[in-house]
């Protein structure tokens, strides 16, 4: 079974008032487990003062893992959007 590397665009909710993108970051790389590698987070600007976190994963190439992943993340409180930004066999 080969590895996939994901990179996630995880935006905070626009309905959550004081959002802390570097407390989403955690959480999310939190989330790292052995079927998980949460190689590198990072937080970059959107617009007028908002942030989003960009998140580069390493998984298996096992049906359903990465919506397993995304389905974790957008449990943590504050995401919003999670968009993939790139998906490929490593």
């Amino acid at each position: 079974m080969g590895m996939v590397v994901m990179t996630y665009k995880v935006n905070p909710d626009s309905n959550v008032e004081d959002i802390d993108t570097d407390s989403i970051a955690q959480s999310i790389a939190g989330l790292a487990t052995e079927d998980y590698d949460v190689q590198k987070i990072e937080i970059k600007p959107l617009a007028f003062g908002l942030k989003f976190v960009q998140v580069h994963v390493t998984m298996n190439d096992g049906e359903g893992l990465a919506d397993a992943f995304e389905g974790q993340m957008s449990e943590i409180h504050g995401v919003g959007e999670i968009e993939v930004l790139s998906m490929g066999l490593i």
